[in-house]
């Protein structure tokens, strides 16, 4: 019988190089006669440029160029629009993009003004020191609704305010519903920026091979195919000269998806101008003004029920701090929009949103993007109205699930992918249900909260639900090839942060071909290998590249199985073979088996002829797009104990119960889950940007920007229920942002449940127990 792969916990191929320190990152690039590169970055939020004087850092020993924008000539450019506006009617998007190299004008705090290439990174830092950059202050915009003022400031000069974007999306009726509800909540939100703070920052070496003509390029891209293209047409050359490698990368989680940072399209300039090749490793302090950021919105909401709890309408409209530049075009806020309908039925919703130029970094995805802000929205508004509505908070939430009968679920809004907002599949109530199973809520009111109450202790107990849009399009691709050695060589375009691709996709190989895991060879992110592909973000990876990689696979098959039966000169047809143990065999007979190996030899022979209409070798390529995105969906419960003196809190258990579909490999689920409850935990209790009103973060360091650690992130239970996807062969949803998308709510409800205080409500995210102990205190004063 025919050994299982697809949906086996199997541990990950990739680990022992990881752990074994044979992995190669960027860092780990080293080219003889390399140079290293440093930048001059502006300190200031908003100014002008007047002059900038690098004659001294040109002097200086061990330097060996130095560049500012006017050095550039005619190289001199912007990063590019990665997403269009979508088909929205009525909306509008101003766009502008970041500069090579600042001129003129500088918009953030961290923007590359000045570029200095020397002998080693510590030459190129102390020359930067000598740069004298004349800058006039301008004022300084970080509250967007500030930003939006009469007479504000103008961060773009050539437009007539800070508007980035305005974009109303309607469903139904709202204005109407409200008329006829019988409760109207508004509540007022705000969720704060925060950091990826990957383990690994960004990093780029090139090398150009004069004599070659030809450019390689070590990358920690999300989207390797994608910016190989792009440096090809910025630098004149064809793409076919340009060989990008995303190695292993520690930790992408969206803002290494930006297609260009200015980094990237200067670093290989200069490596060609100067023949030799370039690094730049970005540090940590550059880590928190140069990479994109995310998060921040203020929302203005009203739910509308009947006496019931039956949801009747939602209007939401909210402001975006989109940064100084909008490269990544409206995706954050548009899956925002969109994500804000979460598991329940809405008939009526009316959205509308802003976003706005100010003077901080970037925004682009980040791990949720921006679909943490959505649920946050519904799921304080669902808590508010079962209080108002003295329901219990689950009920609530069971009254509004969309019905398993209304799949596929059109929201006739638009999606980040350009389509209508369809949920392809969904069961909800059974993820309540076992949610509520295993936080072992009934217990918990009846027994552990009174017993904790008794002792004088503070529980609390949470249990927020969520969907996640994943898996779209607009493609990928791979390449599978069986070698004489009986090895399984597979390529693909996508590129690899930690997902675990080696191994699950290895899975989706081994399930058609009968070859264990460990004999099958996966390169990721390397465009010598594989020429086509998109990129890894949106929980697509194992939709779109592991569906691509399923189709290859088969094709592969069916070329085994043919060259099988001519092998064994027809005297059998292809559903009386098995593919088992790196064989084919006749079923039950494996005295008959022929090895993948020579099977392979005998598809390529090096005399006689090949048949005509057949195809030498066991190779195949193939590709798959799917025509939406696959929702996800699940449910998140925890309990806390909280002491209300301090406000420090410790989780005593916490629960998640998630539905991709079909599962491919329970154990990397569980470890994605896993990463993105604790980057969750840090959203909600630990991690916010503090700017002042200069634009400077104040907390732009870890001895200060405050990440949970191995002791704040707890055990977790995962439970998992199975909603096929009809939009792909395996039937598969994603679940890369799933654990992060909704415990900033979570968190709320539980620290409110705690406290039991009387009217009081958590409106902000993230929190800490310094701020958790000013809010109790402003809500006791009356504030």
């Amino acid at each position: 019988m025919a050994t299982r792969y697809f949906g086996e916990r199997i541990k990950r191929n990739e680990d022992p190089r990881l752990l074994t320190g044979r992995a190669l990152f960027v860092d780990d690039v080293n080219l003889a006669g390399m140079a290293h590169i440093a930048f001059v970055r502006s300190p200031y939020a908003h100014a002008r440029i007047k002059s900038i004087d690098v004659s001294a850092a040109r002097e200086f020993p061990g330097v060996v160029a130095v560049y500012t924008a006017a050095d550039l000539g005619t190289y001199w450019r912007t990063g590019v629009l990665n997403v269009n506006m979508p088909p929205i009617k009525d909306a509008f998007f101003n766009e502008r993009l970041h500069a090579i190299l600042a001129k003129d004008k500088v918009r953030h705090v961290g923007e590359p003004v000045v570029c200095i290439v020397a002998e080693d990174r510590y030459i190129a830092e102390d020359a930067a020191n000598l740069v004298v950059v004349d800058y006039e202050s301008l004022p300084v915009h970080i509250d967007p609704r500030k930003a939006l003022a009469d007479g504000a400031a103008l961060i773009h000069d050539d437009l007539d305010n800070n508007v980035a974007a305005h974009v109303v999306q309607v469903k139904g009726n709202y204005e109407k519903a409200k008329a006829q509800a019988d409760v109207i909540v508004k509540r007022e939100f705000f969720y704060d920026r925060g950091t990826a703070a990957a383990m690994e920052n960004r990093g780029i070496v090139a090398d150009w091979d004069d004599k070659a003509r030809r450019l390689t390029m070590w990358d920690t891209t999300q989207a390797p195919v994608i910016i190989r293209n792009g440096i090809a047409g910025m630098l004149g050359l064809s793409e076919h000269q340009v060989r990008l490698i995303a190695p292993f990368i520690g930790g992408g989680f969206g803002p290494k998806i930006l297609m260009f940072y200015p980094e990237e399209m200067l670093v290989p300039w200069i490596a060609m101008q100067l023949n030799r090749p370039v690094k730049w490793i970005e540090d940590r302090s550059e880590n928190f003004y140069a990479t994109t950021q995310e998060r921040g919105q203020f929302h203005e909401s009203e739910l509308a029920l009947k006496k019931d709890g039956t949801i009747v309408g939602v209007k939401d409209v909210f402001w975006h701090d989109n940064g100084a530049y909008d490269p990544y075009g409206l995706t954050v806020p548009i899956n925002t929009q969109c994500t804000l309908l979460s598991m329940y039925l809405v008939p009526n919703y009316y959205s509308e949103f802003t976003a706005v130029f100010t003077n901080k970094p970037i925004v682009s995805p980040y791990r949720g993007a921006g679909r943490q802000h959505g649920i946050y929205v519904m799921e304080r508004l669902l808590d508010a109205a079962a209080k108002e509505l003295g329901m219990d908070k689950v009920e609530i939430r069971r009254k509004n699930l969309i019905a398993p009968e209304d799949f596929p679920h059109k929201h006739q809004i638009i999606y980040q992918d350009f389509t209508e907002l369809t949920y392809d599949s969904g069961n909800y109530e059974p993820i309540l249900d076992k949610a509520l199973k295993m936080i072992e809520y009934d217990k918990f009111y009846k027994e552990l909260k009174p017993q904790a109450e008794k002792e004088g202790k503070k529980l609390g107990l949470g249990i927020v639900c969520y969907v996640e849009g994943t898996g779209i399009g607009p493609y990928e691709g791979a390449r599978i090839q069986v070698q004489p050695n009986g090895r399984v060589s597979v390529a693909t375009g996508i590129g690899t942060q930690g997902q675990g691709h080696y191994t699950s996709y290895a899975q989706i190989v081994a399930e058609q071909l009968g070859v264990a895991v460990d004999k099958i060879d996966l390169v990721t992110g390397d465009t010598d290998q594989f020429h086509w592909g998109v990129g890894t973000f949106a929980s697509r990876g194992a939709v779109v590249a592991g569906n691509a990689i399923h189709a290859a696979a088969l094709k592969v098959r069916k070329k085994i199985l043919d060259k099988a039966i001519e092998e064994f000169e027809g005297e059998v047809t292809a559903d009386k073979l098995e593919l088992v143990n790196g064989n084919v065999q006749i079923l039950g007979a494996p005295d008959t088996a022929i090895s993948l190996g020579d099977l392979a030899s005998k598809a390529n022979p090096l005399r006689g002829a090949v048949k005509p209409g057949s195809e030498p070798g066991l190779e195949a390529t193939d590709y798959f797009g799917p025509e939406m995105g696959a929702t996800a969906s699940g449910a998140h419960a925890m309990i806390i104990e909280l002491d209300p003196e301090t406000m420090m809190l410790e989780i005593k258990k916490y629960i998640t119960v998630h539905d991709c579909g079909e599962v491919i490999n329970p154990l990397i689920l569980d470890g994605q889950i896993h990463g993105g409850v604790a980057q969750g935990i840090g959203n909600a209790f630990y991690e916010q940007l503090m700017f002042d009103d200069m634009g400077q973060i104040v907390n732009a360091s870890f001895m200060d920007y405050l990440l949970p650690g191995a002791h704040d992130v707890p055990r977790m239970e995962i439970g998992h229920q199975v909603t096929k996807s009809p939009l792909n062969p395996l039937g598969v949803k994603g679940a890369g942002e799933a654990g992060a998308i909704p415990v900033g709510p979570l968190f709320c409800q539980a620290i409110e449940d705690a406290l039991g205080i009387e009217g009081f409500e958590i409106r902000e995210i993230p929190l800490s127990p310094l701020r958790l102990w000013e809010l109790v205190n402003e809500h006791k004063a009356g504030k």
